[in-house]
């Protein structure tokens, strides 16, 4: 989902350039890895590159074929309007996920590193009942929005196009948790088809894209 408004600017910026037309279809990492695993025909997909990395090893991405696209951090998000805590360091981070009513991140790698992340600072626990996962493919700002979780934790990308809520930033460098999303031919692409594909990605990677990238919230891989 982090990907979703980028790879749309990126799809439009190919198709006025070349004429070719790609349909994307933007769902949670997991659903998207589970049904790329499970021999669904797709011609390209874009994940995170360990779960693209675990594609090609299955042979479910044709060897050779993967390309990193964009470099993605998490940024921190409150309700619009609502107090805004300091995160300009770790402690600060720290302070103001312990004090919170509720905490939400994603379900995606960046939040199995956050999880990660707050047992280390020994919030675990604490954090239990007050923890709240979305559903896949559910932005965490929109929970935020709806005032259902007092700090939210998300790709940047997802969270400065939404409603409703106030962007405190990025996280603090020494915390910062940047994601490597990557594409991949899958291997239910016909010739034709994988040949479009690799088209299309030399595109994405290439530094006319990198502008739509930083638009976006995201730095070219």
């Amino acid at each position: 989902m982090a990907t979703r408004q980028v790879l749309a600017d990126l799809v439009a910026a190919f198709a006025q350039r070349t004429g070719a037309t790609a349909a994307i279809e933007s769902v949670g990492g997991v659903d998207a890895a589970k049904r790329v695993m499970a021999g669904e025909a797709f011609d390209v997909v874009i994940l995170a590159s360990d779960a693209i990395d675990k594609l090609l090893a299955a042979g479910r991405v044709v060897a050779g074929s993967k390309v990193d696209l964009v470099h993605s951090g998490v940024a921190v998000a409150v309700r619009a309007g609502a107090l805004r805590p300091d995160i300009g360091s770790e402690a600060a981070v720290r302070e103001a996920v312990r004090s919170a009513r509720s905490v939400s991140y994603s379900t995606g790698p960046s939040g199995v590193a956050l999880a990660k992340l707050f047992e280390r600072w020994g919030l675990a626990d604490a954090l239990r009942d007050r923890l709240v996962t979305p559903p896949p493919g559910v932005p965490v700002g929109s929970l935020v929005a709806r005032g259902e979780v007092e700090l939210g934790f998300q790709q940047y990308s997802e969270l400065i196009n939404l409603g409703g809520i106030d962007v405190l930033g990025p996280l603090p460098p020494e915390i910062q948790i940047t994601t490597t999303f990557s594409a991949g031919v899958c291997a239910t692409a016909s010739p034709e088809q994988a040949q479009a594909v690799r088209e299309m990605l030399a595109f994405m990677a290439s530094a006319d894209a990198d502008d739509a990238k930083r638009r976006q919230g995201m730095d070219p891989a």
